[in-house]
């Protein structure tokens, strides 16, 4: 249990800090924000790990990098799948 909460605080850390990097009305909130920074931080740690960067089960510099960037995708694709 207590994995999957770090998970969420993991990606909740990363989602806010993909949404400071890339700001704009999104329109999400705080539950969205987290689901979004936890796919992305999966997304991340996935790709990081095939390459050999970061560990997705560490609170590592490279692995909060690839976390964010991961998340920073999946906030860019929001946008350009939400534009009305």
């Amino acid at each position: 249990m207590s994995g999957i909460l770090s998970w969420i605080g993991f990606g909740l850390v990363c989602g806010v800090l993909a949404k400071l990097i890339l700001p704009g009305n999104d329109g999400m909130g705080w539950i969205r924000t987290t689901l979004l920074g936890v796919a992305g931080s999966f997304l991340g740690g996935f790709i990081g790990s095939f390459f050999g960067i970061g560990s997705p089960a560490a609170w590592s510099m490279p692995s909060v990098v690839t976390a964010v960037a991961g998340a920073m995708v999946l906030l860019i694709i929001n946008r350009i799948v939400t534009r009305s």
